[in-house]
């Protein structure tokens, strides 16, 4: 599930295709999202149904009303990000772990909460299968952040926020980054990047996303 010169890839001239059509041509500029995002089979993460639509920029089912956002948005996220390789991060959402793996390759630590059991448990074998060994993953109401391993430099959700994520702010730390799908109140998501400072937060809007409904107590 990640390259390491595989003479059977035969998707490998995908993969290629997405990173420079979709991602470069689309102003991702950060070598290190784009190295990830190159090495990574994204195809390994989804139903052997959809395996020849992996590598589209579309997103894709991956059960239990979840699916696998389109490869521009995983690299828009990920890049907003400013990851240096020293960061422990949060993601709200694991799915099926396409994005958690990129996360894993970029920095120190992921801690990763994911509501449904069944897409959790083939998220920990893939884990387990690539030998990645900087990822902490548990089930439960990802809503809430995960308090209990607070504070953190970078907190990325897989899933629209209702409102202000002030549950989030609260667990980053200092100069912290946020990364969350936003619903205003004319109902549009919008993709926010928030830096948490002295006196609130510095908020940069990065478009408009679309994102499955965040769940759970604060959803």
């Amino acid at each position: 599930m990640i390259n390491r010169v595989d003479a059977n890839d035969r998707f490998a001239l995908a993969r290629k295709r997405m990173v420079q059509e979709q991602l470069v041509a689309r102003s991702i500029t950060d070598e290190r999202t784009l190295s990830a995002m190159n090495r990574v089979y994204r195809h390994c993460y989804v139903e052997e149904a959809l395996c020849e639509q992996a590598y589209t920029d579309a997103p894709l089912s991956i059960g239990e009303g979840q699916t696998i956002s389109q490869p521009y948005i995983v690299a828009l996220m990920t890049q907003a990000l400013s990851l240096t390789g020293h960061e422990k991060v949060l993601e709200v959402g694991t799915g099926c772990g396409y994005q958690t793996t990129i996360l894993a390759l970029l920095a120190d630590k992921v801690y990763t909460v994911e509501r449904f059991k069944s897409l959790a448990i083939k998220a920990r074998q893939r884990f387990k299968e690539l030998a990645l060994k900087n990822i902490v993953m548990r089930v439960g109401d990802g809503s809430v952040g995960w308090r209990e391993a607070a504070p953190f430099d970078r907190i990325l959700l897989t899933c629209a926020a209702p409102g202000f994520p002030q549950q989030f702010v609260e667990q980053l730390t200092p100069q912290g980054i946020l990364i969350v799908p936003c619903k205003n109140q004319g109902g549009e998501q919008h993709l926010l990047r928030m830096t948490k400072t002295e006196v609130g937060c510095e908020t940069q809007d990065l478009g408009e996303c679309r994102f499955v409904p965040m769940l759970g107590k604060r959803g």
